[in-house]
């Protein structure tokens, strides 16, 4: 009677026991006997794969150049100028002081004159008349506001304490004179820029160059603010201050301009 060839070597050198029912394993399909039938035991090298993929630590970041910031991106974010890498935060070149940032250029003195004089004219107003005003326009802010919380868009994830409505004026191109919008107060006016932007739609080339930016200006003197410069700021400030409630304006300018030339006929005729 013929000998019947059954059951299996163990794989491990070792080892070789031969089993009757050998184990087969499910991840690197060895067979083993039942001592190394375990993956631990039999030191399965699919295992080590595996957990070196899920090891954090090879997944490829992109860390921010910008001095002492420590913030990294899963995709790399370059600005289109000097050609590094920065983090969300410091993308635009105003907030990381972008060496390719050009300065006003010469002929638009008269465009910085004619926006310093308007801010002169507010500073030498009379004390009273001025605080007088602010109260007025503070007063008319706050009513306005109880309207903007009923319709404004923004950030539902945002905290209530941290959240400021503004009736935002959209650039004279576009078909929609204005639209109520909430932000953070702890946000730069570049991200507001960038946010209102998103929610009203509007084409945004604020990294290009060459191309018109859509800047937030002031709606009394027409100034637009600086793109670094928090928000939380802004509300605090004792000359010419916006309001939780006021107005804003969005608008589409050259690089070397500072602001829109007449706010007030630019909100009326909105």
């Amino acid at each position: 009677m013929a000998e019947l060839d059954v059951g299996k070597h163990c794989q491990i050198e070792c080892c070789k026991q031969k089993d009757f029912l050998p184990f087969v394993c499910d991840i690197c399909s060895g067979v083993f006997c039942l001592e190394h039938r375990s993956r631990d035991s039999h030191s399965c090298p699919e295992v080590s794969v595996m957990r070196k993929n899920l090891d954090p630590e090879v997944h490829t970041s992109y860390p921010c150049t910008f001095q002492d910031c420590k913030g990294r991106e899963l995709l790399p974010v370059i600005c289109q100028h000097c050609q590094k890498h920065f983090c969300l935060v410091h993308r635009h070149q105003e907030d990381h002081r972008c060496e390719k940032l050009e300065t006003p250029k010469p002929r638009m003195v008269a465009t910085q004159e004619l926006v310093q004089k308007i801010i002169e004219s507010k500073k030498n107003a009379p004390t009273s008349k001025g605080r007088k005003g602010a109260k007025n326009s503070a007063t008319a802010a706050k009513v306005a506001l109880m309207k903007l919380k009923l319709h404004a868009t923004g950030d539902k994830g945002l905290p209530q304490t941290e959240r400021t409505y503004f009736q935002v004026f959209l650039p004279e191109s576009v078909k929609t004179c204005s639209m109520p919008i909430f932000f953070s107060s702890k946000w730069t006016v570049g991200k507001v820029i960038d946010f209102a932007a998103a929610q009203a739609s509007l084409k945004n080339n604020n990294n290009v160059l060459t191309a018109k930016k859509l800047r937030l200006c002031h709606p009394e003197t027409g100034e637009a603010f600086k793109m670094d410069v928090c928000l939380q700021s802004l509300l605090s400030l004792s000359e010419s201050p916006l309001y939780n409630g006021g107005n804003v304006i969005l608008e589409y300018l050259d690089n070397e301009s500072f602001g829109v030339e007449d706010a007030t006929a630019y909100i009326a005729s909105s």
